[in-house]
């Protein structure tokens, strides 16, 4: 059977959620980042995901 189209949830794929635990380990763990590198990360550039992405490329790079 095919999805249903119209049982869709609000999630945006687009953001990192600094509030949760599990977005940030896995963010962490991806670039070999510590939590708090992370969350720094977050505070300062916001939550976008691609540019979160392109500064801990950046940072990973150091």
């Amino acid at each position: 059977m095919a999805d249903d189209k119209s049982k869709t949830d609000n999630r945006d794929r687009s953001q990192v959620s600094g509030d949760q635990e599990y977005e940030v380990g896995y963010f962490a763990s991806k670039f070999g980042l510590s939590i708090p590198e992370v969350r720094a990360l977050i505070a300062k550039h916001g939550n976008d995901r691609d540019t979160l992405e392109a500064e801990a490329k950046r940072l990973g790079n150091r």
